[in-house]
């Protein structure tokens, strides 16, 4: 399986779409905030450049792509004004693979200039912003030495840059699950270790002197990796595939061939990869979590536009994500029946257990 091209989340404007589906996502980059103004400020405040080159990581397509661009030109247009500085011009690069749906993200650009020359210069201006595609992998390098200033990232590094090898004895799972033996979870640990090296790698060489990084992975509190909060989503994947196996609708080969690209660190092990780099200096590394079902709000309860069924809303965000690696692995035909079937475990699940996922969140200052 090609990472490359398989990983790409669902594109388009469709129903099963990363853009119609990345509520969840936002949500994460919104708690992430006050760390992302902080980085941000701290660049614009120890550098005295009139143009702030950002680079967005794993950007996707949709509407969370230019709510983060937004939030960072406003937050640093804010600080201007507090001290009566001319705001700068912006330099933004959107990278993701090269089979993201970029498109999408282009067709939507007019709007996005249009509201920051409103928003952030008045009705007569025009918005210093500068957007570019930038097709790759982000586990090489993408941009000439000390040409970035700030670097974002949020539920991307997570996504490995292939399969591990030496999975043959985890058959019957399609992740890390309590059942799979140390070896697999040894393999998942350090394929997330060389990619992760490599990627620090990277931006060290293209980030300057004083430049910033926000990365937020989907993680996990405990050192255990094959632990619930990070691996359950991926159980009950993997139960309503299993069943279809024993049903013969999927064949037994298949299912024990399919792994899934992830890992989910813990702080600690996200923090240990930073500094053994070398390069960069920890500012802050926090941890939040955030509901399954990105249509309830902090107290539990489904906010009023929600859908009544929280199991509908997790398979949709869920298929925008793994479907592009379902279908290349599997074929399209058994999709809908697939999720069909994790629907209803996990409709059932949510009934009975409160779910949320983990989010590992890591400020870096580059050092030298």
């Amino acid at each position: 399986m090609e990472f490359v091209q398989v990983l790409p989340m669902n594109g388009g404007m469709g129903n099963t779409s990363y853009a119609n589906n990345s509520l969840l996502q936002q949500k994460v980059i919104s708690m992430t905030k006050p760390i992302i103004e902080e980085a941000i400020s701290n660049v614009y405040c120890s550098m005295s450049t009139r143009s702030l080159a950002i680079a967005d990581l794993g950007c996707s397509s949709g509407p969370n792509t230019f709510f983060l661009v937004s939030e960072l030109i406003e937050a640093v247009d804010n600080l201007c004004r507090k001290l009566g500085h001319q705001s700068p011009e912006y330099q933004v690069f959107l990278n993701d693979l090269p089979g993201n749906d970029f498109n999408t993200i282009f067709e939507s650009l007019p709007s996005l200039l249009k509201k920051l020359s409103h928003d952030q210069l008045g009705p007569a201006g025009s918005a210093p912003c500068f957007l570019s595609g930038v097709p790759g992998s982000f586990y090489g390098r993408l941009f000439p030495s000390n040409s970035l200033h700030f670097v974002h990232s949020s539920y991307s590094l997570h996504w490995l840059s292939q399969v591990p090898k030496g999975l043959e004895s985890n058959k019957g799972n399609i992740y890390i699950a309590s059942t799979s033996p140390p070896s697999v979870l040894r393999a998942y640990y350090e394929q997330f270790q060389r990619d992760f090296l490599i990627f620090l790698k990277c931006r060290a060489v293209e980030l300057v002197t004083g430049g910033r990084m926000v990365l937020t992975f989907l993680g996990r509190r405990s050192e255990d990796p094959s632990s619930k909060e990070c691996c359950y989503i991926f159980e009950l994947l993997a139960i309503a595939l299993n069943d279809m196996v024993s049903e013969g609708l999927i064949e037994e080969e298949k299912m024990d061939s399919f792994n899934i690209p992830n890992y989910t660190p813990s702080p600690s092990e996200v923090e240990s990869e930073a500094v053994k780099e070398g390069s960069f200096s920890v500012v802050r590394l926090e941890v939040s979590e955030v509901d399954w079902n990105a249509y309830h709000d902090d107290s539990g309860f489904s906010s009023s536009n929600a859908f009544s069924d929280g199991g509908y809303n997790v398979t949709k965000c869920m298929r925008a994500v793994a479907e592009p690696l379902l279908v290349a692995h599997f074929g399209d035909a058994i999709i809908d029946e697939v999720f069909r079937r994790y629907r209803k475990i996990l409709s059932d699940r949510l009934s009975k257990e409160k779910t949320r996922f983990t989010n590992v969140t890591i400020s870096l200052t580059k050092t030298g």
